[in-house]
């Protein structure tokens, strides 16, 4: 069995207000940390926004979901085109571990661990504030993942909404209300 196929897909619950969600990348590890810490890379699976690598320091996230992938899927409506936040790096270390608030709910963790040719991320977003936001970002986070496989592998990635969508029923199904 490989070590792509041990690795649950889905995020998991580490405490009440913690998830945790891991992928296996394609590597090298510097080639992963760039997607996490460039903007025009980082783009294309999550949201774009430079980032002065120094603890600290600000940085905005742009969201534009309906360009992540070819097609997008149905938008919800009470979704905009753009969502921006503002963000703040409490940790930096390259190309291993980078860590960064997450406006009004909690913050967030990326770990880089090289595993033989690939790279396992582990993905850690503490102190979310609800059940409702919980659902959300543990599937936002499944599918922005799933991209980031996608694009990292050279391939074409589902429809965001349309799986996003999916992905907090099935969240709504595996997490304790």
């Amino acid at each position: 069995m490989t070590e792509q196929a041990t690795l649950d897909a889905y995020g998991v619950l580490t405490e009440s207000a913690t998830l945790r969600i891991q992928r296996l990348l394609p590597g090298p590890v510097e080639r992963i940390w760039a997607y996490l810490t460039e903007s025009d890379l980082r783009r294309r699976w999550l949201a774009a926004g430079d980032m002065e690598m120094k603890v600290g320091a600000p940085f905005e996230f742009i969201w534009r979901h309906d360009e992540l992938t070819d097609p997008p899927g149905q938008r919800p409506s009470g979704y905009s085109d753009e969502h921006r936040m503002q963000s703040r790096l409490t940790e930096v270390d390259p190309p291993r571990r980078l860590s960064f608030t997450w406006n009004g709910t909690g913050d967030v963790t990326f770990e880089l661990e090289p595993r033989h040719e690939a790279v396992l991320l582990t993905v850690t977003h503490r102190r979310l504030p609800d059940r409702s936001t919980l659902l959300q970002v543990s599937a936002g986070w499944h599918m922005h993942l799933d991209i980031l496989v996608a694009r990292a592998s050279g391939e074409e990635p589902e429809p965001f909404w349309d799986r996003w969508q999916s992905l907090q029923q099935d969240y709504d199904r595996r997490m304790p209300d």
